[in-house]
């Protein structure tokens, strides 16, 4: 059962014990991510979540590695577009030695202008190793094709204009906008002490500031039959193709998931069969949905050699077509439904799977016990619920591509046709 509680400043608990693990995974999910940056603030998000690591007033950056490894324990963060997410997983003994250190991240840390420096250059090599990656641009090409002008389509790192322009009063500034307890979840699955956790968490978070930062500006997918091409010096074409898709908050995810998986999801999928099992044109061949609050898409995606890409891309569009027209058949429908059952039961046994699904559901939809309707959710998801969503999803008027790779040795052309028809 999921127990949720609150801060006097507005900071979330949402707990879910699980009393057959002796671990503890905790998760500090902060309304912060590329969604919500204006201009001159792009990358901040994710650069707060590097430098908080690099020391505090009580803890220099050597200390809290050291002081986690004491504990045999993991402790790290990531960002994205919607959200920060500062996560431990430790043994129940250590669960208050974890919450001290994570609070004394995000509460004391010592922002230090030499630090910042330094980090400039670390995020600076990290968007050029991204950019190095012909796959990475075009995963994130897609996203900003699917969704040009909105602020989805803004990188989480940022770029190296705005990063190399951050000071430390303008990270303190972003801080102070949403590192608020309004804008705070706090989550933890595993073994602990339902009381002595909220005591804990109430003493450490409490000097975080209430209220709330702004809301963001909604994204909605632009007009399909788009096609977008990235030149970089590689060996393959790297080919996503993106579809419209469902929000966290649209029951229609549910029959997605399980069109997902019977297209792209998994080695039996109609892709992965006819372009490497049959074809032998691709080693990696994937579908995947991409949700956020208020919209998402479905994505899929080729790695091939240049002078196959748009045969490739053309298999994708037929397959795609082939679906749109005559569905799934019961045998896909019933093998994909089966499988998604089957994972989401699997990730239910993790401390960590737990934490993060219920942190993230309370911070960016405020229903954390969604969570435990889920299963039942996707086993109801019939053929027909499936059959419904093929015009939208596949619907040949909204398809975009994008693609990265030597463009010299790739027929453009022919995709540019494919796609734009």
């Amino acid at each position: 059962m999921i127990e949720k509680s609150e801060l006097k400043n507005g900071t979330r608990i949402v707990c879910e014990a699980m009393p057959d693990c002796r671990s503890a995974s905790i998760g500090v999910w902060v309304k912060s991510g590329s969604v919500y940056e204006a201009e001159g603030e792009y990358g901040a998000s994710h650069f707060i979540e590097h430098i908080l690591f690099k020391g505090t007033r009580r803890r220099t950056a050597s200390q809290i590695a050291a002081e986690m490894d004491d504990m045999g324990g993991n402790l790290n963060a990531f960002t994205s577009k919607e959200c920060t997410c500062f996560y431990a997983k430790v043994l129940d003994e250590h669960i208050d030695r974890a919450i001290d250190i994570m609070s004394d991240l995000l509460l004391n840390s010592n922002l230090d202008e030499g630090d910042i420096e330094r980090e400039k250059g670390v995020v600076t090599e990290e968007i050029l190793m991204n950019d190095d990656s012909p796959e990475d641009v075009a995963h994130e090409g897609i996203c900003s094709l699917l969704f040009e002008n909105c602020p989805i389509a803004r990188p989480v790192l940022g770029t190296e204009k705005t990063v190399n322009a951050f000071s430390r009063a303008s990270l303190i500034r972003y801080m102070d906008k949403r590192y608020r307890g309004g804008d705070i979840v706090i989550s933890c699955a595993g073994s602990f002490d339902k009381a002595k956790l909220t005591d804990m968490l109430s003493g450490s978070f409490a000097a975080l500031n209430s209220g709330a930062g702004e809301e963001r500006i909604a994204s909605r997918l632009g007009p399909g039959r788009r096609v977008g091409f990235a030149d970089r010096d590689a060996e393959q074409g790297h080919i996503c193709i993106g579809m419209p898709g469902f929000g966290a908050n649209d029951a229609r995810r549910f029959a997605l998931l399980v069109l997902n998986n019977a297209l792209g999801g998994c080695m039996s999928s109609r892709l992965f069969q006819r372009i490497r099992e049959q074809r032998g044109l691709a080693y990696s061949i994937y579908t995947y949905p991409t949700s956020y609050a208020e919209t998402g898409y479905l994505t899929a995606y080729a790695g091939t050699s240049l002078s196959n890409a748009a045969t490739v891309a053309e298999l994708m569009l037929e397959e795609l077509g082939s679906i749109r027209a005559n569905g799934l058949t019961k045998a896909e429908f019933d093998r994909a439904k089966e499988q998604m059952r089957v994972g989401y039961i699997l990730s239910q046994e993790s401390t960590s799977a737990r934490s993060s699904a219920i942190g993230k559901a309370e911070l960016l939809l405020g229903r954390a016990e969604e969570e435990a309707r889920l299963l039942p959710k996707l086993e109801a998801v019939t053929m027909q619920d499936v059959e419904a969503i093929l015009d939208t999803v596949l619907d040949e008027n909204a398809i975009c591509a994008f693609v990265a790779g030597k463009t010299a040795k790739m027929d453009t052309a022919k995709i540019e046709r494919l796609i734009k028809g």
